[in-house]
């Protein structure tokens, strides 16, 4: 992270020291060439938490590349960034451009509290998207085990997904597996008609 000291802890959403603490070879995820969260690949690649600059960076554009993001203000991302950052449980981590000072890769951790098996933690994995440019950089794979690693280091017990049915496959090779007779992701929407 040589070139974000000017940078204080608040600006990120969780600690960066967590993502330096993932051990890479406990995932099953075949890398070729081998990466990891501290060395994606490329000089220029840099895989960290959510900043608050990273409105200015294409951080919801490149969401917009998964889903809807909707009109979203620089005040309105900030209110809820300081949300996810005072309640806690929200580990959402980018892979930042730093040539052009883009966001070109995202996923969402986040933590719900259980009272099932002693009071633990089960992770979430949401949002995975990766800038369509950038494709063949194993960057899909490393945002998934970095934030799954996360998990773990976090203490969850668990981690879950929802996925299409041609990403399955996918997922199965870092360490997913669906379960029989619970693989039917059921929603209930309370969005605004637009």
């Amino acid at each position: 992270m040589g070139m974000e000291k000017n940078i204080s802890l608040g600006d990120y959403l969780y600690s960066p020291e967590l993502l330096k603490r993932l051990d890479f070879g406990k995932s099953p995820a075949k890398f070729n060439p081998k990466i990891t969260a501290a060395n994606p690949g490329e000089n220029w690649m840099i895989v960290r938490p959510l900043r608050r600059s990273d409105f200015d960076k294409g951080f919801l554009q490149l969401l917009a590349q998964l889903t809807t993001v909707g009109n979203v203000s620089k005040s309105e991302f900030n209110e809820r960034f300081t949300q996810m950052q005072q309640s806690g449980g929200y580990y959402v981590t980018v892979i930042e451009d730093t040539r052009y000072s883009r966001i070109i890769g995202a996923a969402t951790l986040t933590v719900e509290q259980k009272f099932i098996h002693n009071c633990s933690l089960r992770g979430r994995l949401e949002d995975v998207v990766v800038n369509d440019t950038y494709r063949g950089k194993q960057l899909g794979k490393l945002i998934v085990v970095t934030v799954s690693l996360l998990a773990q280091e976090v203490g969850c017990y668990k981690m879950s997904l929802d996925c299409k049915d041609k990403l399955v496959k996918f997922y199965e090779t870092l360490g997913y597996t669906l379960e029989a007779g619970n693989s039917n992701a059921m929603n209930m929407r309370f969005e605004e008609p637009s």
